[in-house]
């Protein structure tokens, strides 16, 4: 990719635009993330960087990687800020994925408790990533509450079903003026390869690296998959047409004679 298209997020550059989920852990996956996919960015739950009954995650995750603790677990806006401070308080930084979920069945994300989460902590200097329903007026919520981006669900976490929220995510890309990373549910390097050619800015994924047979066959997959996205957005995608047709030679004009 082009040296000046880089992923901007807090202020601070990332080359890639692979972000690492935190649903399941291994170092393979861990190694075939950064060193196949080329992420920079690697999400984890704070409740694993703070257990002394086994290796904490951190011991895992190379020097140089970004680390984006998460507020698994929180099923109000408060208890999502409490993690947050005690990521920071571990050494996680100022990033925090806020994720906010009082339905256990489905983990669909609480939009309303998110966007105060986000307005608190983005007040008190973290970089704040909201994991969101793709919906357009929490997104502009969210946006007025301080978020550095917005991280709507593709499909149910872990599902690997895709873009089940495709329009609504479009609807986000095309109305909101932050990074759209889109997150939950992209099962394949071509869902990946979508939703950049759609506008997102970058994909995190986790279920589907995860549980491919190659795993590093696979994280190479998605890196090709995301930058071929994000080159055929950025070279301008033929428009789609609503209606009718359009000739693609004009010599075929005779036709319509």
């Amino acid at each position: 990719m082009s040296q000046t298209d880089k992923l901007v997020l807090g202020g601070r550059e990332f080359d890639s635009r692979f972000i690492l989920g935190s649903g399941k852990y291994s170092m393979k996956l861990i190694e075939a993330a950064v060193v196949n996919a080329g992420a920079e960015i690697i999400t984890l739950a704070v409740r694993r960087a703070n257990t002394r009954e086994q290796e904490s995650i951190l011991d895992h995750i190379p020097e140089g990687v970004t680390l984006l603790p998460n507020t698994s677990g929180a099923r109000t806006a408060e208890e999502a800020e409490r993690i947050a401070r005690l990521a920071r308080e571990l050494g996680c930084g100022d990033f925090v994925k806020i994720e906010i979920m009082r339905d256990s069945k489905y983990l669909l994300p609480d939009n309303a408790q998110t966007v105060r989460a986000t307005e608190v902590l983005a007040k008190e200097g973290f970089v704040v990533l909201p994991y969101m329903y793709p919906d357009l007026n929490s997104a502009r919520d969210l946006v007025n509450a301080g978020a550095a981006a917005v991280m709507p669900l593709a499909a149910p976490i872990g599902s690997n079903k895709g873009l089940a929220t495709r329009d609504f995510i479009q609807i986000l890309i095309d109305e909101i003026d932050l990074p759209v990373i889109v997150d939950a549910g992209i099962g394949r390097p071509s869902q990946a390869c979508e939703a950049m050619e759609m506008g997102a800015a970058a994909i995190m994924a986790n279920t589907a690296l995860a549980t491919a047979g190659d795993l590093p066959m696979m994280a190479e997959a998605f890196r090709q998959a995301i930058e071929a996205g994000r080159k055929a957005y950025l070279s301008g995608l033929g428009r789609v047409l609503t209606r009718g047709a359009s000739a693609s030679d004009p010599l075929t004009g005779f036709l319509r004679n």
